[in-house]
């Protein structure tokens, strides 16, 4: 994507764990992936479960808002990362970073990235006019 470099792994040790393309038929068999993935990495079975939702609500965003499909990658790195990106419009991502409320309800939904924003540590937008690239990452247990 133009404008948008690859992004990788920051850590050289990082372990990719899945690279696929998503649309709107895949988005059940992703989830279930991503569920696996995160209980490999022994999160916590609530910590499962918001990582989950928080992949979810940004695979559902491109799906809706970023040109019906686009990549996810998902690495471990002493974290649980996943990064999405789609060739959509973009939007102004300074908008949904940082501490703010509960967005209202619009008929284009809204929510999406602050719930991702709320269920995991840290979330990263970069978004223009060729596309968004969103990561989100929790941290894993120590072992």
């Amino acid at each position: 994507m133009a404008g948008h470099p690859r992004t990788q792994p920051a850590r050289p040790d990082a372990r990719l764990l899945l690279d696929t393309t998503i649309t709107g038929a895949q988005l059940a068999a992703v989830r279930k992936q991503v569920e696996a993935l995160a209980r490999q990495c022994r999160l916590a079975m609530e910590r499962v479960s918001d990582w989950v939702t928080a992949v979810h609500e940004l695979m559902t965003n491109v799906v809706r808002h970023g040109g019906g499909a686009g990549q996810l990658r998902i690495w471990e790195d002493g974290h649980l990362v996943c990064e999405i990106r789609d060739t959509g419009p973009g939007f102004a991502a300074a908008d949904y970073i940082g501490s703010r409320g509960r967005p209202p309800l619009s008929a284009s939904g809204g929510m999406g990235l602050w719930i991702a924003q709320q269920m995991t540590d840290d979330l990263q937008i970069d978004s223009g006019p060729t596309g968004t690239v969103v990561r989100v990452a929790v941290a894993l247990p120590d072992t």
